[in-house]
């Protein structure tokens, strides 16, 4: 949790240069590609992880990865490295998504399905959130099998759990009790 707490830390004072600086846009687009990238890639989470790699390797392979970043990007990426906090750089980055998406007044729901959501599908989704909360919307589709079917949705702090697993445990447990 404390990394966590560092993580968010670190984005809120880097959002700060960032519009200090009228660069809070671009800078928002070099975190969302961190973020994807270290997400979908194991190998390079892995190695950030790694307290045996030095850090003039973990910075010369980052400054390779994310070539053509702005330049706050890159002292955050240097400043980690000094603190020894290189391990949070998808942390911070995703926080950094995140605040910049409060900051414009967007909000990023999460659809868990067990199949991928349909162009559809996921304009309802989005019109009835948006709906809902008042304010623009981002859908994230998160893809999980175990679900079986139905969804499960969560907007900040809200989850509303509709999944035929979750009935399924919701009548077992009915039964085991009776």
């Amino acid at each position: 949790m404390a990394g966590a707490r560092a993580a968010v830390r670190y984005a809120k004072a880097v959002l700060d240069l960032a519009q200090s600086q009228n660069a809070a846009e671009a800078i928002n687009n070099d975190m969302l590609t961190i973020s994807q990238t270290i997400a979908e890639s194991q190998e390079l989470n892995d190695f950030l992880q790694n307290p045996v790699v030095r850090s003039s390797v973990k910075q010369a392979a980052l400054t390779e990865v994310f070539k053509g970043t702005h330049d706050i990007t890159g002292k955050l990426v240097a400043l980690l490295m000094d603190n020894k906090r290189i391990a949070l750089l998808g942390a911070v980055a995703k926080s950094y998504t995140q605040l910049f998406a409060q900051l414009q007044g967007t909000q990023t729901a999460k659809v868990t399905t067990a199949v991928p959501l349909s162009g559809e599908l996921e304009q309802k989704v989005l019109a009835k959130v948006t709906e809902l909360t008042g304010k623009a919307v981002n859908i994230e589709n998160i893809v999980d099998e175990s679900i079986l079917g139905g969804f499960i949705l969560r907007v900040g702090d809200i989850q509303y759990n509709a999944s035929i697993a979750n009935k399924l445990n919701r009548l077992k447990r009915e039964f085991t009790l009776n």
